[in-house]
């Protein structure tokens, strides 16, 4: 099947709900090299959506071209249509496909692009072919902290709904746990609380001994969802340990 049309027809959908003082006002918040034509977020979800219901029928080859046309564009909103796609359309990847979506998060530079990648397709893809745990693992050492966020959100789905492989996001989390970078810190509070949801006796357990070692950002996020006592406890503990912190 041509993708030309599909690509076409997405575009002009996205572009014509955009505007120019958009564009500018996104591109500054997100302090980005690519070109942003002003399409919200909700707009470039439901482009995307339309396009699956018209063609639930598109293989993984159709659907890569798709992909690769879109992002092969230095413009936010396609690029963003592009993992919207890749997420709806996630069930025919296959493992090997790792390597593309690699690609396409050491090439996205903000969290914008990065986190639903992370956590809505690849995160599902591990679960599937638990192979891909090699590639994880290696990706929690990477000289990018993208890619590092990117191990850390891998869990996040699976853990918010009870289960996932709390021990391996564990020894991410420990290894990463004094970085100074501010999405790292957020991305191990985020899946700390929302791991926390289901399993608070859980997080609690891990948080408690590292209350020394833990950022402002990433104890506050951890604790969000625990019994107001013990979130109080955990709090003061990192307090009295880290009297001046940068957060």
């Amino acid at each position: 099947m041509d993708v030309a049309p599909l690509i076409a027809g997405l575009v002009d959908e996205i572009t014509a709900a955009a505007t120019p003082e958009r564009a500018v006002g996104e591109k500054k918040y997100l302090k980005s090299d690519l070109d942003f034509i002003g399409a919200t977020v909700p707009t470039i979800v439901a482009a995307a959506k339309r396009l699956k219901r018209n063609h639930p029928e598109l293989k993984r080859p159709e659907v890569l071209r798709l992909l690769r046309s879109l992002w092969q564009q230095p413009v936010h909103e396609l690029r963003m249509a592009a993992v919207t796609i890749l997420d709806l359309y996630s069930p025919t990847l296959e493992a090997r496909d790792i390597i593309l979506i690699e690609k396409m998060l050491r090439e996205s530079r903000t969290w914008a692009l990065v986190d639903n990648m992370a956590a809505s397709v690849v995160g599902p893809l591990w679960d599937r072919f638990p192979q891909l745990g090699t590639a994880i693992d290696r990706w929690a050492e990477d000289d990018d902290f993208w890619i590092r966020r990117s191990a850390l959100l891998a869990s996040l789905k699976a853990l918010r709904a009870g289960g996932g492989d709390f021990e391996r996001f564990g020894r991410y989390a420990d290894a990463m746990l004094e970085e100074k970078e501010f999405f790292i810190r957020k991305a191990i509070g985020w899946v700390l609380r929302d791991t926390s949801r289901k399993r608070p006796e859980l997080v609690a357990a891990w948080v408690g001994p590292r209350t020394h070692r833990m950022s402002g950002v990433t104890i506050r996020e951890a604790i969000k969802k625990l019994p107001p006592d013990q979130a109080a406890a955990f709090l003061a503990a990192y307090k009295a340990r880290r009297p001046t912190t940068n957060g």
